[in-house]
């Protein structure tokens, strides 16, 4: 087997992995506050992630901890708006409505202040891009009759939009960070300080508790080590190989998988209209692909460099 086609394959089962999170955590919900799985989750993703790369902490200057932290604090506020969305909505929903980082990432490249280096304006495939995205959550996430009205959208729908926005900030920032870090400080400082950043914001935004169960620990083990850990190092030897493009949509298979799964164990089923905002939303993403990003989504982030 080639290197090209084992780096398909596995991107591939790491995305299919990414799909079937959103079912899990949305059974471990029920046995758990959201922002302390978050918090467990990243430890745990952190200690691993240590652990595999621990001959480089010897190595890291200042740069390398300012940058982690700052990337680091944009994937702690992406994964907690999605996990507290995903606690009052659904998981192919969530999955979805996270997908449209592929569309937000060259939107906010139209700001020069959060543009990356020889990185142009959007392109024509961007703006078309977004308003068939957009126009595919309005019909995902209201109601039927509710026409275009934005006031009839779910909390758990609008606090999810809020973690596609706030992991294309994460992609953003790693866009002007990873080409002076190396990948392995970078996975373990951004991992470490989402994790003390989690720490800190959990006692201010909720009352955590915890019912250890079955569903709760798989899920923490499953998203932690699976979908994290390992993931993040799979995807980083697989891009060696594919295309950028090819990883893209790739990457824009998640909501897919994450709504295969949600119909295989939770019996979720799409409305009509719900479908077609679906189906929107992946044609949004397909049109913004038809003029290659020059900064690419990261693991779970369209979808982060953990999950």
């Amino acid at each position: 087997m080639s290197r090209s086609l084992r780096a398909h394959l596995l991107l591939l089962a790491v995305v299919a992995v990414w799909g079937a999170t959103f079912v899990l955590v949305k059974n471990a919900l029920a046995d758990v506050s959201p922002l302390l799985f978050n918090f467990v989750r990243m430890s745990l993703a952190f200690s691993c992630l240590a652990l595999l790369y621990r001959g480089q902490f010897s190595r890291m200057d200042r740069s390398a901890v300012a940058g982690g932290a700052m990337v680091g604090l944009c994937l702690a506020m992406g994964y907690q708006f999605q996990t507290a969305g995903l606690r009052l909505t659904t998981p192919s929903k969530s999955a979805f409505i996270t997908g449209m980082v592929v569309v937000l990432v060259p939107l906010l490249s139209a700001i020069p202040g959060l543009r990356v280096r020889h990185v142009g304006a959007p392109r024509w495939s961007a703006w078309a891009g977004a308003v068939i995205a957009f126009a595919g959550i309005i019909l995902l996430t209201t109601p039927a009759g509710a026409g275009f009205d934005l006031r009839t959208m779910h909390l758990g729908d609008l606090l999810t939009f809020g973690c596609a926005l706030a992991f294309s900030l994460h992609v953003l920032a790693l866009a002007h960070t990873a080409p002076r870090i190396p990948f392995e400080q970078l996975a373990i400082v951004q991992i470490g300080f989402c994790a003390l950043f989690m720490g800190v914001s959990m006692p201010l935004l909720e009352h955590p508790w915890i019912r250890w169960s079955a569903p709760v620990i798989v899920a923490l083990l499953v998203t932690a080590i699976l979908a994290t850990a390992v993931a993040f190092a799979v995807q980083s030897w697989a891009q060696r190989y594919l295309p950028a493009t090819h990883t893209a949509l790739i990457l824009a298979l998640e909501p897919v998988f994450a709504w295969l799964t949600s119909f295989l164990f939770l019996g979720e089923r799409l409305s009509r209209r719900s479908g077609s905002g679906a189906l929107l939303i992946l044609a949004g993403i397909a049109v913004s692909e038809l003029v290659p990003m020059a900064i690419q989504p990261t693991p779970h982030e369209g979808v982060p460099i953990a999950e």
